[in-house]
């Protein structure tokens, strides 16, 4: 059932462009049906379809705030939660400072409940406009050319209220419209919640499969290793290679590096906390290559950051569909040198709460945290038998791939509402021309 919006009227202040200087009528390239043959979208500046009611917000500072169950806005959404509330109905905010403000980066949203807003975002109470069908224009619409200053950059309540939006003559057009976006985002929640669940069963799969610090056995285990013994438990450096990246001489420079190359050349920005992401990358020449001498990857390495983003972990395995790469210095390698440990299973223990606990702990630097190979080579390894060890990271490489199905279709609903906005509104160009 889609969320109920506010009820509108229309307002006079409305400009017909089908009268405006002889200009074409503003329509969207997707319209419903039954409103095919209206007439054209009209144009209003937010002022004039909403009240703002900045007055009433009010910050409260970090030392300040009571704890307490009432969603505490700033310029992005929900900051904390507080003992107290301002506001009791459905609003819009927008963010003023400390936002962002380019096209489907959610500067707008909406409130509803009991809730307080701090002084970083605008309020505003729609009377003359569906409010979500105004949330869902300026999210769709780069407001940037409306921000002003550079410490830091700001929507002045000056420029906000001078926003151009687009509406439908009819408040029935305007609820369609509304409706069917609302329905797009129950579904995206529904989905969404149906990934965090899969998340939240991993991670307390983790802990039961592997052994806590000090044991020697883990609380949950398969059926035909439930009488297999202890687990064995050895430092990194006794199993394990752990090779960082070249830093000598012929480290590349800015000018090495191409979009196309030899070598695919990582940073710490292709590696995430579900592996490797390739949607920026950079190339080194086979020349260069070859001056290079350490942190060359093998398939079935793992990789690990090891300076600023620190503990994040990816797996080289064959469906990487590069045959040349090469770790930058803010990672490192983590190679089996044992017979008795699976690649598979090192990757998997990487998510154990071991394993990240110890690196939340040893890590240092204010500015930006770093990892030593000296301490990464001290990290204690829980391990069963081979055998083991494949049946658990066949488990959870099972459960990675579900959670990555089903992260991939909440992103498909999120591509399909982004193309829905963009056939169901006016362009923006079209609106400021």
């Amino acid at each position: 059932m889609a969320k109920k919006s506010k009820p509108i009227s229309v307002s006079a202040s409305l400009r017909d462009p089908e009268k405006q200087d002889g200009k074409p009528a503003l329509l969207p390239k997707l319209r419903f049906p039954e409103f095919r043959g209206d007439e054209g979208w009209r144009i209003a500046t937010l002022d004039s379809v909403c009240e703002i009611l900045n007055n009433r917000r009010r910050p409260i500072t970090g030392n300040e705030r009571t704890p307490g169950p009432y969603p505490y806005y700033g310029a992005s959404g929900i900051v904390d939660y507080v003992g107290d509330f301002i506001f009791d109905e459905r609003l819009l905010l927008v963010g003023e400072d400390g936002a962002k403000w380019g096209a489907f980066e959610k500067t707008a949203f909406i409130a509803e409940g009991k809730y307080w807003v701090n002084n970083h975002a605008h309020v505003l109470k729609p009377f003359a406009a569906n409010d979500t069908l105004l949330e869902s224009y300026l999210t769709m619409q780069d407001l940037s050319p409306f921000v002003t200053g550079a410490a830091p950059p700001k929507l002045t309540l000056g420029k906000l209220k001078g926003i151009p939006v687009p509406l439908p003559p009819k408040p029935a057009e305007q609820q369609k419209i509304a409706e069917c976006l609302s329905s797009v985002d129950e579904l995206m929640a529904a989905q969404s919640r149906k990934v965090d669940a899969l998340k939240t069963h991993k991670k307390g799969l983790m802990q039961q499969l592997f052994p806590r610090e000090g044991e020697t056995q883990p609380r949950l285990r398969f059926p035909e290793f439930q009488n297999a013994g202890d687990w064995e438990v050895d430092r990194f450096d006794q199993l394990l290679e752990v090779i960082d990246g070249d830093r000598g001489a012929n480290y590349p420079k800015a000018e090495d590096y191409s979009q196309s190359g030899f070598c695919l050349f990582l940073s710490a920005a292709n590696v995430s906390k579900t592996g490797f992401k390739f949607e920026t990358m950079q190339f080194v020449s086979k020349e260069k290559d070859n001056a290079l001498r350490k942190g060359k990857l093998k398939r079935a390495d793992v990789v690990l950051t090891t300076r600023g983003t620190v503990g994040q972990f990816a797996f080289y395995s064959e469906e990487i569909p590069y045959e040349n790469i090469r770790i930058n210095s803010g990672m490192v390698i983590l190679r089996t040198k044992a017979k008795n440990i699976v690649p598979e299973y090192l990757y998997s223990f990487t998510s154990s709460e071991v394993l990240n606990s110890y690196i939340k702990n040893t890590a240092f630097g204010n500015a930006q945290q770093q990892l030593t190979v000296g301490e990464i080579n001290k990290v204690q390894l829980y391990y069963p038998s081979p055998p083991e060890q494949q049946r658990i990271a066949a488990c959870l490489t099972s459960l990675d791939d579900l959670i990555a199905a089903q992260t991939q279709k909440l992103n498909a609903l999120k591509t399909h509402k982004k193309a829905l906005m963009q056939q169901l509104f006016p362009s923006p160009e079209e609106v400021q021309a």
